[in-house]
């Protein structure tokens, strides 16, 4: 790129975006894993995080891939499916040509604002989860351009339903069983406005019992599971209100992408080989009630992440709220989807990469 000039500001405002992606990357409470994402417009380009990819490790890896925005704006306006594929519309010759664009491209491109951040804050999925997500949302944010946009799987029927609140020009948008997104023309006043909102939407935590550690090991026996990386992704079992939340359905898409549909929770007395003989697969995580839980040995980076924001987010939900959890038709529309296979085949790849480097 260029050193001077515009391409010099360029330069300045992806560092500084780089750097705030990966703080916001690096604080579970804002995202785990893969999920998220974050953009730049600068002179009809997008430079938006690619698909797979962490915000916690933009500092120090090139995630940001650079996308035409105008034909994509296009397509979408089109309905055209060619916007689900956003590689599409990569500018020739830009960084990272083996990388794809995040599948939030077009939703990214829509805004027009220049600076766009996409989290999984797990305050906000807290509420964006309910029935009465507005009610509860409206004194909160009172005073802020927002909106709440009604579940839509992720990627084109996304940004379409995005594209029904731009005549407002939201600057914070809560999107229903699934996170949120703020956006401002610069990475300073976008960063502020995440802040903001987030401080504004904070809950407390129900206080969780400590996990049955000695127990465990043995409900695992030889079945191919063990312990989660996360001990704070225990306490989604041995809180009991977390647990009859976590046993209503699936919360938002990420957890189906990385978890499978739903939460399995172990019956009394049952360990993980008679869990496994009642499904008939092996899940990637299950719940002990009032032990704890169990990942599967294979279990990627990202389905740990998710079991620990599955723990933070029921645990920032009244028992007694009243739920929206995603269909039976939604679950099938993530599971099949090309996009999300790609996700979770990038994470798969990552982890034996990185169990090669720790043998």
């Amino acid at each position: 790129m260029p050193k001077g000039g515009e391409g010099g500001d360029r330069q300045g405002e992806l560092a500084a975006l780089r750097a705030l992606s990966a703080r916001i990357g690096s604080d579970p409470l804002l995202t785990q894993g893969a999920g998220g994402n974050t953009s730049l417009k600068t002179d009809g380009t997008l430079w938006v995080k690619a698909s797979g990819t962490w915000l916690a490790h933009a500092a120090d890896r090139d995630i940001m891939v650079p996308v035409e925005i105008a034909p994509l704006v296009e397509a979408v306006a089109r309905a055209d499916p060619a916007a689900e594929q956003a590689r599409r519309f990569m500018v020739a010759g830009g960084s990272a040509p083996d990388l794809r664009p995040s599948i939030e491209t077009s939703l990214h491109a829509l805004l027009p604002q220049r600076v766009v951040l996409h989290v999984h804050c797990v305050d906000a999925i807290a509420f964006a989860v309910r029935t009465d997500c507005r009610a509860e949302l409206e004194p909160r944010l009172n005073g802020l351009n927002w909106v709440l946009v009604p579940y839509a799987r992720p990627g084109l029927p996304l940004a379409l339903a995005v594209a029904r609140h731009l005549e407002r020009r939201p600057d914070v948008l809560v999107l229903a069983n699934h996170g949120l997104i703020v956006a401002a023309d610069t990475v300073e006043a976008a960063a502020a406005l995440l802040h903001e909102v987030k401080v504004r939407l904070r809950t407390a935590a129900r206080t969780a019992p400590e996990a049955a550690r000695e127990k465990l090991p043995e409900r695992a026996g030889g079945a191919g599971y063990r312990m989660p990386a996360s001990d704070a992704a225990h306490a989604v079992a041995t809180d009991t209100a977390s647990t009859a939340i976590a046993g209503r359905g699936s919360l938002y898409p990420d957890h189906v992408v990385f978890l499978g549909p739903g939460s399995v929770i172990a019956q009394p007395g049952e360990d993980a080989a008679a869990v496994v003989a009642r499904l008939g697969f092996a899940p990637a995580m299950m719940l002990f009630p009032g032990e704890g839980v169990l990942m599967r040995a294979d279990a990627t980076p990202g389905a740990e992440a998710m079991a620990r924001c599955l723990a933070d987010v029921t645990a920032r939900i009244p028992a007694d709220a009243p739920l929206c959890v995603l269909s039976e038709e939604e679950h099938a529309q993530l599971i099949g989807w090309d996009a999300e296979k790609y996700r979770q085949d990038l994470a798969r790849k990552a982890a034996v990469t990185a169990g090669a480097r720790a043998g």
